[in-house]
């Protein structure tokens, strides 16, 4: 696990040493009638899994829960984690890479579960890796979009099922590129597989040039579970929890929409430019193959099925970095997203009756 700590320690020295994290922005005087639970930055890629935070801003479901929110694009996962941990962002969208950080003492809470799939791993044709079986015996080269972040999470899950362990320096080189290089990456012969977001990921898929090795939002093991969830910070969660309460009632407010209105919320992402594509009815497709329209939960509570799907999900993914070193062999999964979950609307309910 040195890799994986070294990666800890650099976090958690950043946390420390950086007074601001994300950009300053610049509200003005706030109105405490119309934000009385005040403002916040929200992080954002332009992957579509990203869609709920553009879709809620775009369609007011932040104002009308009463939190001022200043999108932020470009934000790294490690300066995610470290904005989490100081209570410069109050959620974020993330998955199961929180895990290892969580363990290793960033107070950052599990909330809710969000959606399916949303990456793929593919090669080009050329290559001589046909099926995930051609992956062992063989030193890979993986592109990702960063070390650390979703894609390198889904990617060690899939070589630790093929029984590959992925911090094995012999076995896996891990690439960080900027997205829009990571297909050049592939086509220069740089690296051998690409782990890469949609849409670009189904792009390349569609472009002829690729071959899909999984795709997580139909193939095992993660076809049918959560891919992201939301994670909160735990100083925000202990001293604002009506904030995280607001935040996560817009998410869901946006993820129903975007379930029922997967037509006109492609058009708003890609005309918008949150997405890096064009192509109005690739963004409707993937949006609609994300489920968001499941178990979404009402306006002051989640739904116990998506709660117990949420926590089943993350238990498994837990399992997951387990088995590929990410987490310690001795903990025990279950009582680890236990202690980690927070069902905030109730929090919030006893944080106010005590104002009272």
């Amino acid at each position: 696990m040195n890799f994986l700590k070294q990666c800890i320690s650099k976090c958690l020295i950043i946390a420390l040493a950086a007074a601001v994290v994300l950009p300053q922005t610049a509200f003005g005087a706030l109105d405490k009638n119309k934000y009385p639970h005040g403002e916040t930055d929200l992080s954002y890629s332009g992957s579509t899994c990203g869609s709920p935070a553009m879709i809620a801003y775009e369609k007011g479901f932040f104002d009308e829960e009463g939190v001022k929110v200043t999108l932020v694009s470009g934000v790294s996962f490690e300066a995610q984690r470290t904005a989490l941990a100081t209570g410069k962002l109050a959620v974020v969208n993330g998955d199961f890479q929180f895990f290892p950080a969580i363990y290793n003492g960033i107070d950052v809470k599990l909330i809710s579960g969000l959606h399916e799939g949303c990456i793929k791993l593919l090669v080009l044709k050329s290559s001589p890796i046909k099926s995930l079986k051609d992956l062992k015996g063989r030193k890979l080269r993986i592109a990702v979009d960063e070390i650390g972040g979703t894609p390198m999470s889904v990617a060690s899950v899939v070589l630790g099922e093929q029984g590959i362990n992925p911090q094995d320096t012999n076995a896996v080189v891990w690439k960080p590129y900027p997205s829009d290089q990571i297909m050049t990456a592939a086509e220069k012969g740089e690296v051998d597989i690409i782990a890469a977001w949609d849409p670009r990921a189904t792009e390349a898929e569609q472009s002829g040039k690729y071959r899909t090795l999984i795709d997580i939002g139909k193939d095992a093991p993660f076809a049918g579970k959560y891919c992201c969830f939301l994670f909160a910070s735990g100083k925000v969660v202990k001293n604002n929890p009506d904030k995280v309460a607001a935040i996560l009632r817009a998410y869901d407010k946006a993820t129903k929409w975007i379930g029922e209105h997967p037509d006109e919320a492609a058009q708003i992402l890609v005309s918008k430019k949150y997405v890096p594509t064009d192509n109005v009815k690739l963004v409707a497709t993937l949006l609609k193959s994300y489920h968001y329209n499941n178990l979404h939960g009402s306006h002051n509570a989640q739904s116990q099925e998506k709660t117990q799907q949420a926590k089943n999900d993350a238990i498994f993914f837990a399992k997951e970095m387990i088995k590929t070193g990410y987490l310690p062999t001795t903990l025990d999964a279950a009582k680890f997203i236990d202690g980690i979950y927070v069902d905030i609307f109730a929090v919030e309910s006893a944080f106010n009756a005590k104002k009272k």
